[in-house]
């Protein structure tokens, strides 16, 4: 299947509903920061992750189980459930896991917010030949604008002061981009099946990993950060990657990494609803160029597009 077959995303069955799940798995995603910088408190990441992925992946394969599917058997499909792994959860977590011990979840997910940038980028270096769709350029541009006015100049404050765990958390969203665009081999697949696969993959290479340098025997976490894993493997984790598998099949690459520019909204629309907290009138121009970009990014790419 060539590069270019791929990139064009499958028709969704319904639109409206599409959105509707890309909002839900930006609210699980989005809180998903908050759930790893309590977690890392008293767990360390990669026993974190590790525990991240193993849950998540029991959950995810005892559903396929009661719903009567079966996961592949043939190597292919685990050597893409391998890459899928590595470029979605191991590398990803881990690195975000770590320097979350220092950065705060806001920062985090700040900059774990150009996902889209680098889907975009990366599209257009894999495919030189192809004329980009304007409209999903615009799309990431307006996201990023928007961002930028709904956190405000202060929120970016930290960037800079400390440079290495910042990168850490660059280095995962370009692992995360890499791994939307490689996400387009499942779509003949139901999305529990790349989701349980992945998961199971990535604890594979986890748990040994973490039972050498952590020796999770001897930790003593807190009951906070045992919910919070919990919460992240359970809601962050295995629910929203099946919610994910599904908008690469129906949304596209693009347009399901989209979510990432959404996550800041979200956390900012529960302030306002259960805090009390008020917006500055930036960023309500900030929440509408957000909007704007998310409906770019999720349109239907034109067949005029491709040469």
């Amino acid at each position: 299947m060539s590069i270019q077959t791929l990139d064009t995303a499958s028709a969704a069955p319904n639109r409206a509903t599409e959105i509707v799940l890309l909002l839900v798995l930006a609210t699980l995603w989005g809180g998903s920061y908050s759930f790893i910088k309590i977690g890392v408190e008293t767990i360390p990441p990669l026993t974190l992750i590790a525990a991240r992925t193993l849950i998540a992946g029991l959950i995810l394969l005892a559903v396929i189980r009661w719903r009567g599917l079966r996961l592949p058997r043939d190597l292919v499909s685990w050597r893409r459930f391998f890459t899928q792994a590595l470029l979605n959860s191991v590398v990803p977590f881990t690195l975000i896991a770590w320097a979350e011990r220092s950065v705060d979840a806001g920062l985090a997910s700040i900059l774990n917010g150009t996902t889209p940038v680098f889907v975009f980028l990366i599209s257009l270096a894999l495919m030189p030949k192809r004329r980009p769709d304007w409209r999903k350029g615009l799309g990431v541009a307006a996201g990023v604008a928007g961002i930028s006015l709904i956190v405000g100049v202060d929120a970016f404050s930290g960037l800079g002061s400390q440079a290495m765990p910042q990168l850490a958390i660059v280095a995962a969203t370009v692992a995360y981009a890499f791994a939307a665009l490689f996400g387009r081999h499942f779509t003949g697949m139901d999305p529990l099946l790349p989701a349980a696969g992945s998961m199971l993959t990535g604890t594979a290479l986890l748990i040994p990993a973490a039972l050498i340098v952590d020796r999770p025997w001897t930790l003593a976490p807190s009951q906070e950060s045992v919910l919070a894993l919990l919460a992240l493997s359970v809601v962050s984790t295995a629910l929203a990657f099946a919610i994910y598998f599904r908008l690469i099949r129906t949304l596209g690459s693009v347009g399901t990494t989209a979510v990432s520019y959404l996550r800041v909204p979200v956390g900012v629309a529960i302030g306002f609803v259960f805090l009390g907290e008020r917006l500055q009138p930036t960023a309500w121009i900030g929440l509408a160029l957000v909007v704007l970009g998310v409906l770019s990014m999720t349109l239907p790419e034109r067949k005029s597009a491709a040469n």
